[in-house]
């Protein structure tokens, strides 16, 4: 029996922005790969020369931590010993070659389709923003508020953490 292919919306969710690099987590590749991560883990230790810094890190317990704390389906890990391994697009693709099986191959190929739509999101977001800017010049001050509301949707969020408990008056 023929298992399903994953849906890349799938993959996508588990695709996690990690020291610069999109990456996934050992467990998350272990599910798709069809082995236990215990196992993937082994697989990559005996062919450890097949996985430059590039391609994989282990994870710091910081990492760790904003993990469990940002990712739902990774919430077992808070119970772990260990700090799971991230893989780069090009480490998820070398350990399909080093698991060597029929579900590694085709989740592989899942894979590289989500990292690939993911580049194009991502370059149609840049793309969306370089017109906006060359319309804000043209338009200048017409359409001065519509640009500012424009670009705020594209921009990402900036987070501004509000300051927990009261300020005492030094006086």
């Amino acid at each position: 029996m023929e298992k399903k292919l994953i849906p890349i919306r799938h993959i996508l969710n588990s695709i996690l922005l990690i020291r610069g690099h999109k990456v996934m987590i050992d467990r998350d590749l272990a599910k798709l790969y069809g082995v236990e991560t215990k196992r993937l883990n082994e697989q990559v230790k005996r062919n450890i020369d097949r996985f430059p810094h590039d391609f994989m890190f282990q994870l710091t317990k910081d990492e760790k931590d904003w993990v469990v704390a940002n990712c739902d389906h990774l919430q077992e890990l808070k119970f772990s010993t260990t700090t799971p391994y991230a893989f780069t697009e090009y480490g998820a693709i070398m350990l399909a070659s080093v698991l060597n099986t029929d579900v590694a191959v085709k989740a592989s190929i899942q894979i590289v389709r989500a990292f690939v739509k993911l580049r194009e999101l991502i370059l149609t977001n840049e793309q969306l923003t370089k017109r906006l800017n060359e319309l804000e010049k043209k338009y200048d001050k017409q359409f001065n508020v519509v640009f500012k509301a424009l670009k705020q949707l594209i921009d990402e969020p900036k987070t501004h953490r509000k300051q927990i408990g009261f300020i005492r008056d030094k006086t």
